[in-house]
């Protein structure tokens, strides 16, 4: 290797990849950004950005945090697909693959939730903080929670998404959109599921609609059921529907009305404004994470060939 030694990161999201490159975290010193299309296209505009790069010996390795769900299980057949997508042309992209093959150097992978997690864990506003949770409501909705500074996974990796939330019918006629579970929290709560109800994106709602108080309603639903499950010291809660401010204090207060009392911790009973909080590094807590875990942080495990 000649020159700065360089660590990488890929955020592959469902809207957008984002692909940076640092040697001094978390200041980016390169970086793209672009739209997600199919996978020969978008794994083309990655090749590009990381290959001059790569042939001067600069990079020493890159995190790639992709949207879901993956096979993280190293020792899968399928590990480093995205598998069981709805997004057209991705199902079963052997995406780990791909980009070992066409870079080859050490890879590190995971989920996208995972990374803006380690990245957040790492550098933003649960720095240090053990264990912690984060969520992200936009398009898709994903949760990481990290143990000991890495993300929890089991059979499969952690899809929070999913889980079953209650859904009144007479408030709420909604079917979902889930093409899995229908009404599941993605399926009420996500990014789609506003532009079927609607006919039109979240971000073109004004902030007066009062489906606003329905998305207060899943979000703290699913937050209360994990915190009695998961017991987090912290909740970091993204994505682009988080962008709008408002939505925060709302959350807070229904997650506090719903625990009931039950939970008597000084961070439920009167810190709640520092326990549910969103991201200090914004847009890229993702790429960040990813980065991080092409350092050897977040703990995530190695891609098979690489130690």
């Amino acid at each position: 290797m000649t020159g700065e030694r360089l660590y990488g990161g890929i955020e592959a999201g469902g809207t957008k990849f984002i692909c940076a490159l640092t040697s001094e975290p978390p200041r980016l010193e390169h970086q793209v950004t672009f739209s997600t299309t199919d996978p020969s296209s978008t794994l083309e505009q990655v090749r590009l950005f990381f290959e001059p790069f790569i042939q001067q010996g600069m990079v020493a390795s890159i995190g790639l945090a992709a949207f879901g769900p993956v096979e993280v299980n190293p020792f899968s057949p399928t590990y480093g697909y995205i598998t069981a997508t709805p997004k057209p042309g991705w199902r079963d992209t052997n995406i780990l693959g791909e980009l070992q093959r066409h870079l080859g150097v050490p890879f590190v992978f995971h989920l996208d939730v995972s990374g803006s997690a380690i990245g957040e864990h790492t550098w933003g506003t649960s720095r240090g903080i053990d264990p912690s949770l984060y969520l992200t409501v936009g398009t898709g909705i994903g949760g990481a929670y990290l143990l000991n500074g890495a993300p929890l996974s089991g059979l499969a990796a952690v899809e929070m998404g999913h889980i079953r939330i209650p859904h009144d019918r007479l408030k709420d006629p909604f079917e979902g959109s889930c093409p899995y579970h229908q009404d599941c929290f993605e399926g009420l709560a996500a990014g789609p599921a506003i532009t079927a109800r609607f006919g039109k994106r979240g971000e073109d709602l004004t902030d007066e609609g009062p489906f606003w108080l329905l998305e207060v309603e899943y979000i703290a639903s699913a937050l209360t059921n994990l915190i009695l499950t998961l017991s987090p010291r912290i909740i970091v809660l993204g994505g682009g529907i988080m962008q709008r401010s408002f939505l925060y204090p709302l959350i807070r207060s229904r997650v506090t009305e719903l625990l009931n009392g039950y939970v008597r911790e000084d961070a439920i009973l009167s810190g709640m404004d520092d326990y549910i909080i969103p991201p200090a590094l914004g847009r890229y807590s993702g790429v960040l994470g990813a980065i991080a875990m092409a350092m050897g942080l977040g703990n995530p495990q190695p891609a098979l060939g690489y130690s």
